[in-house]
């Protein structure tokens, strides 16, 4: 299950480019590690049946596991530098029994359970980090911190792109107000270039005249829409986690 939801993450963030490791205890240097060969071996044969049995392509490496039991690890390779681990499953026979761990089984025994140590997105820093760099900087509508800026073209139209503003927090939608009073050649330029959002609504008299929005994405391409009509579309995108 752990492994599952590790994978799915990975789908929805679009990272395709990772690699597997079955990190094991390297039994020519056992002063590191918790002494128990039988748990070792245990825990090692249970964590690799269950990666075989779905079906994972991995790479064993000794000496890489944590010293209380083996481990599954995700490593990806950024642009620049060593290759990192972003998640980790770990298997750990050893720190209950420490702990003095117990449960009551369904026939009424004591049994002592197994702990499973997940990092599903590891070191949030590390993987945020990652992410950014992966898109430099461009997230998907999804995960963007502000998916919508509204940038009226002078105070003429700010009434209106207030409204509008209001439309799209009903929505749901992460949305910003640019109301400061520049020109709105700066105001493209700041969303676009600086905060990276996904979409910007450039709304001057023409858009408030007629009632809709001029779109424009992040590639700087415009399209003049309904309201009604772009929610649509940006909602899917965030429902879906389009990319």
């Amino acid at each position: 299950g752990v492994i599952d939801l590790i994978l799915d993450v990975y789908k929805d963030f679009n990272i395709t480019d990772y690699r597997c490791v079955l990190s094991l205890r390297d039994p020519e240097d056992k002063e590191k590690y918790h002494d128990d060969d039988e748990m070792w071996n245990t825990a090692e044969d249970a964590l690799r049946d269950v990666m075989n049995s779905i079906g994972i392509e991995y790479t064993e490496e000794i000496g890489e596991a944590a010293f209380y039991g083996p481990k599954l690890d995700v490593n990806v390779q950024p642009a620049i530098g060593n290759e990192i681990t972003l998640s980790t499953c770990q298997l750990d026979f050893c720190l209950p029994a420490k702990f003095n761990l117990s449960y009551i089984d369904s026939n009424g025994e004591k049994q002592t359970p197994v702990v499973l140590h997940r990092a599903i997105l590891g070191s949030l820093d590390r993987f945020m980090a990652y992410i950014l760099e992966e898109t430099k900087g461009n997230l998907p509508t999804w995960l963007a911190p502000v998916q919508v800026k509204v940038l009226p073209v002078s105070e003429k139209t700010l009434e209106y792109a207030e409204s509008i503003t209001e439309k799209l927090v009903e929505a749901g939608v992460r949305v910003a107000l640019d109301d400061d009073n520049q020109k709105i050649g700066y105001k493209i330029r700041e969303a676009q270039q600086v905060d990276r959002v996904p979409y910007m609504l450039v709304l001057g008299a023409k858009e408030a005249e007629a009632g809709n929005i001029s779109v424009r994405d992040r590639k700087g391409e415009t399209t003049t829409m309904e309201l009604d009509a772009f929610i649509a579309k940006v909602t899917a995108e965030i429902r879906n986690r389009s990319l």
